[in-house]
């Protein structure tokens, strides 16, 4: 049974990510609970995806949902005719271009001739520009999925009034919100000639031509934020910034059975004993780097669940390929990690892993995504930022006061991180009562906000009484 008004109008909700696990498994969470709410939605998908995994979380999540209405569409690429085997991929800036120029060509058509009619249309935020132009031509209602904090929203919002030269500064003073540091902002938006940029520039200035924005997050671990943005303070007549969170996650996520091995070694874990190190599904260290952290992790007596991604090589045969645990580690550093945990070179489920009561702290790369699993847990967070939005996210969660993160361990690659100083840290994050305390409330929080009758519930009927 779909949801419909008083007349008995269906709504319909079209909904358009674009690349990478860090935009698609938002929406793919979104989509889930309009669905659960007997809101009929249609599914705009990319084609190629820009990882396998991508692919992998449409199809079980198709499987799940029959009833959604998926659309695939090709993206052309001049590099996505390379050779399976060349060591060129198509960069993920590149896939995001190609995607805006789609939207730009393609999309009318396709909006219009959907049936029933659409009540609004949803899409990422890296297609404010192109996309625009076509809602206002149809009269359609767009909102925009913000798959970020709303710190960097804050910054977003405002970064086309912000002087050219940013790196000559060393804060960012935006009304209404705390200083931000220009150590924290992503070296991609300080490049001068970076697409990143331009795109950024771009879109910020075309944002209050939008009916309003939906962002993965909620009152009691953003407040200050979404004050000072719904309250003009930020960037006068803003669209609304709709808190939809947190987005919880999902069955379909889960990929076969071996998602339940970590679980099996945690079951045999004193409660609250472990920390759980993860970097997201994009981070590749260096071995260097990742044998570091491991004998950091060794090193603060702490017992852990160790997730390794490294830098895949080519093979002789020209074809990309992972090393194997044992020749990343080292025999030897093998053997020391064996005593107080468990690390694992494959896919986890990362909101099983940090549901269960033996982890005890998350040592993140601090994703949005991770971070609102982490919260929706009640897991204090120790913050490694590696890339992007994630040194802004990172603060979020020490302004909340359930988590911190080291300053001076610099982005992805900048500095080697020794496994004394991750020992070191680590101990005296597992250490801290006072994260622990405060990850309990926002864990409290995060459920009160989408129980039912909570705030999300409120901010989609809301919307749809407009």
């Amino acid at each position: 049974m779909t949801m419909s008004d008083d007349n008995g109008v269906v709504h319909h909700v079209a909904m358009l990510p674009s690349a990478g696990m860090g935009h698609l498994t938002p929406f793919l969470r979104l989509a889930t609970f309009f669905l659960n709410h007997n809101i009929k939605v249609t599914l705009i998908t990319p084609h190629p995806t820009h990882t396998p995994s991508e692919s992998q979380l449409l199809s079980r999540f198709q499987s799940s949902f029959p009833q959604v209405n998926q659309i695939n569409f090709n993206v052309e690429s001049s590099l996505s005719t390379q050779s399976p085997n060349s060591h060129i991929a198509i960069p993920y800036f590149q896939m995001i271009d190609d995607i805006r120029t789609f939207a730009a060509k393609a999309l009318s058509h396709l909006l219009s001739s959907l049936s029933p009619p659409l009540s609004f249309f949803v899409f990422d935020y890296f297609m404010l520009s192109s996309v625009l132009s076509i809602t206002q031509s149809l009269s359609l209602p767009n909102y925009v999925l913000f798959t970020s904090s709303a710190s960097f929203f804050a910054l977003f919002s405002y970064f086309s009034t912000l002087p050219s030269s940013l790196s000559e500064h060393e804060t960012v003073e935006i009304q209404g919100i705390p200083p931000i540091p220009i150590s924290s902002i992503s070296p991609y938006l300080l490049a001068p000639n970076s697409i990143f940029k331009k795109v950024f520039i771009e879109d910020s200035s075309q944002i209050t031509k939008f009916d309003g924005f939906f962002i993965n997050t909620f009152e009691a671990l953003e407040h200050q934020l979404l004050e000072a943005v719904n309250a003009g303070k930020v960037l006068p007549g803003m669209p609304p910034l709709l808190p939809f969170g947190p987005f919880v996650p999902c069955e379909f996520e889960k990929e076969g059975d071996q998602w339940r091995k970590p679980l099996k070694w945690l079951d045999d874990q004193p409660r609250g004993s472990v920390v759980f190190a993860n970097f997201g599904s994009t981070t590749e260290f260096g071995w260097d780097q990742i044998r570091e952290i491991a004998d950091g992790l060794v090193r603060s007596g702490i017992r852990f669940l160790l997730v390794v991604k490294d830098k895949k090589y080519f093979n002789e045969d020209d074809k990309k390929e992972e090393a194997g645990l044992e020749e990343v580690l080292g025999y030897e550093l093998v053997d020391r990690v064996r005593d107080k945990g468990l690390v694992m070179k494959e896919w986890v489920y990362q909101s099983g892993i940090l549901s269960h009561e033996a982890i005890g702290g998350f040592l993140s790369h601090c994703g949005w995504n991770s971070i609102v699993e982490a919260a929706w847990n009640g897991v204090p967070i120790f913050g490694w930022p590696q890339r992007g939005d994630q040194k802004m996210n990172a603060e979020v969660v020490e302004r909340s006061g359930w988590g911190t993160w080291n300053k001076n361990w610099g982005w992805i690659g900048e500095r080697l991180v020794t496994g004394e100083e991750i020992g070191d840290a680590i101990k005296v994050f597992m250490n801290n009562e006072s994260f622990k305390i405060k990850a309990s409330k926002i864990k409290v929080a995060a459920r009160k906000a989408r129980s039912v009758g909570g705030d999300c519930e409120v901010t989609l009927h809301k919307l749809f009484q407009k």
